[in-house]
């Protein structure tokens, strides 16, 4: 199918945007991807970005900054997997699955921030920045039940919840083997900068980009 490139359809809500005025979000699309297993070249890319983020002023950096969403997941009795993560890498190197969920772990761990990565053409409408009612019910992955908190950021689209930023996305959007427009979104948490965002961004767009033969078609930071 081709894909008509459309004006981004999000916005923030006003709660969120009493309760959070300057905490930056982010997004990217990349249409006409494949989701390829391991490209020619993919290896060689993640040795050069581990050996960067390894380095101990950078690693220093990146450290602190995860440490700011392990606090705030706590605050709202959660655990934050970035942490562990970050432990795996630095030890490990980067986990293989499939192309877009390894970009979206080299986002992650490169910039120190928390990503997502979806299925564009699975979500219904508009997307929006909110925060949850206690008790609202979503689906995440596995189709497994989840009951919001009061004041959990979430990100819904115009039929429900899509992600809950302290317990994950949901397995509606969830990119599969024939995902062809991949949309990667970031969050902020108090004391993360927006440039962070871009930067981990920027590593899952062009990773897409080289490797899924994709096209970028925007990358927002609001």
């Amino acid at each position: 199918m081709f894909f008509v490139p459309m004006a981004i359809p999000f916005s923030k809500s006003p709660r969120y945007r009493s309760r959070y005025p300057d905490l930056a979000f982010g997004l990217t699309l990349i249409s006409g991807c494949q989701n390829f297993s391991n490209p020619p070249g993919f290896d060689h890319l993640k040795r050069r970005l581990l050996r960067k983020m390894r380095k101990r002023e950078t690693l220093t950096e990146i450290t602190r900054r995860i440490e700011k969403y392990d606090r705030f997941f706590e605050s709202f009795g959660f655990e934050c997997p970035l942490p562990k993560h970050l432990k795996r890498t630095v030890n490990s190197g980067f986990p293989r699955y499939n192309l877009m969920v390894d970009a979206h772990f080299m986002a992650e761990m490169c910039a120190g921030i928390l990503v997502a990565a979806a299925d564009y053409d699975r979500f219904d409408g508009r997307l929006i920045l909110d925060l949850a009612e206690e008790g609202e019910i979503c689906r995440g992955m596995g189709n497994r039940e989840r009951a919001t908190k009061q004041g959990e950021i979430v990100f819904r689209d115009k039929t429900e919840i899509v992600c809950v930023l302290c317990q994950g996305a949901d397995e509606k959007t969830r990119v599969m083997e024939d995902t062809r427009n991949v949309l990667f979104y970031a969050y902020a948490v108090p004391g993360i900068e927006g440039r962070y965002l871009r930067e981990g961004l920027r590593v899952a767009a062009d990773t897409m980009s080289e490797f899924g033969q994709g096209h970028i078609e925007w990358l927002e930071i609001f």
